[in-house]
Parts: structure tokens; C-alpha cells; sequence
């Protein structure tokens, strides 16, 4: 039986997601099965800290709309320079769980929208468009259909700021875009798993009227993409 292409695993990765709200964190905070050795966890914490700087540096301000805002790692960073955040999601699960998370903070408000970001339609438009790990779980073939929704979402004189995965340190990825991810309670689903290095990230971009600073460390790719 052949391998499901990415585009058929979209319902089975907003499946994966939603049952694994509970223990996303896990993976971020290297706990439980994700726990590393100190020195990876030294590194990693301090490439935290350099995405931290360039979102500070980024300076995501005015209407900002976080797509797959997932559990709210960084809608509470958001919601410290926003003057509002709208913040979408395919899981109710996590925007739960974000929505716990930043309560706390009490800075700009936050709309939580559960949507499938391949047929949401933006009500307006945004100064900040901000996603974080999930540039990677676009199809390729939904890629061009993905930053028309960007460009609809956006400003004119808009910025969109992105971080992702370098190739996986944590993960036993599959090929051509397709890999099996398992829970902690061992139920297993296909997702889409896209990796991009900068110069292929930027040279997909322009063509579609897009200029894109990126840059890649050992656990990370984010940067920054205007009109242009």
C-alpha cells in the first residue's frame, strides 16, 4: 500500500494535535520522554533565549494574528508588545490551555478562534502576522495556498515574523514530508513534516512576492518576511 501523500494527512495531524494538547509542553520544556542530557538542555535553553531576542528585536506590535498559536508559548510574548492578538487554532484543546497561560499576563487582549487554517478566511487585516512551528506542517502542494492567506491577512505595509524546526534532534522523522509521531500513551498518527533551510525557505518565497531574512541554529529556523 503506498504512503499517504501530505496533502491526504491534514485530518489526521489536527487529530494529532488535539490529543496531544495535554503533553505538547513536554517537548519544550524537556520533560518526561523528551528529557535531554544538561548539555543539550544548556543549548537549547540558550537558543530559546536568541529566538526570544529577535521576536524582542522583531518587535511584533499593533494587531497581531498568531496562527496555530498552539498552547501559548509565545501569545503571552505577543501579548506584551500587541495592541491585540487574534490567535487561531484547529485544536480547542490547546487554545485551552493558551488561554490559561496568558490570562495571567493582562496586557493586550486576545480573540481565540478555532479554525482549520486551510479554510479559515481572515476578517481583517493585521499589522503582525506570527507563526511558530508550523511553516514545517504545511503540505508543499498548500504551500502557495498558505501565504495567499498570509498576504489577505496582512497589512499593507505588514511584517510576518516565523520560527520552526531545524532537522529533528527529537524525533524519528520519516521522509518526503511525512512522518509518525507517537503519544505517551503509544496511539501513533502520520503528520506532515516539511524541514526548510533558509536559502530554500527564501528562494520559495520570492516568487510569490515575498522577501525573507532567515537564519538557522542547531534546533531552530525563524526569521522574518515583508512584501517585496
Amino acid at each position: 500500500m503506498p504512503s499517504p501523500s501530505p496533502d491526504d494527512l491534514l485530518d489526521e495531524q489536527i487529530a494529532y494535535y488535539r490529543a496531544r494538547a495535554p503533553e505538547y509542553d513536554d517537548w519544550w520544556f524537556k520533560r518526561g520522554r523528551h528529557q535531554r542530557p544538561p548539555e543539550i538542555r544548556r543549548r537549547w535553553a540558550a537558543e530559546v533565549a536568541e529566538l526570544d531576542a529577535a521576536v524582542d528585536a522583531f518587535d511584533p506590535t499593533g494587531a497581531v494574528l498568531e496562527l496555530a498559536a498552539g498552547t501559548g508559548l509565545w501569545t503571552q510574548r505577543l501579548v506584551r508588545s500587541a495592541t491585540s492578538v487574534t490567535a487561531v487554532d484547529s485544536s480547542p484543546e490547546v487554545l485551552a490551555i493558551n488561554r490559561e497561560r496568558t490570562d495571567d499576563v493582562g496586557r493586550a487582549p486576545v480573540e481565540y478562534v478555532v479554525a482549520d487554517l486551510f479554510t479559515w478566511e481572515p476578517p481583517r487585516r493585521f499589522d503582525v502576522v506570527f507563526f511558530s512551528f508550523w511553516i514545517s506542517h504545511v503540505p508543499p502542494g498548500r504551500f502557495d495556498e498558505f501565504w495567499a492567506l498570509v498576504d489577505r491577512a496582512l497589512a499593507q505595509d505588514g511584517r510576518v515574523h516565523l520560527i520552526d524546526n531545524s532537522p529533528s534532534v527529537d524525533w524519528d522523522d520519516g521522509r518526503a514530508g511525512v512522518t509518525r509521531r507517537e503519544l505517551d500513551d503509544g496511539r501513533t498518527y502520520d503528520i506532515v513534516k516539511v524541514y526548510w533551510a533558509p536559502a530554500e525557505l527564501r528562494d520559495r518565497l520570492a516568487p510569490l512576492g515575498w522577501r525573507a531574512e532567515l537564519r538557522m541554529s542547531e534546533f531552530f529556523l525563524h526569521g522574518s518576511a515583508v512584501r517585496g
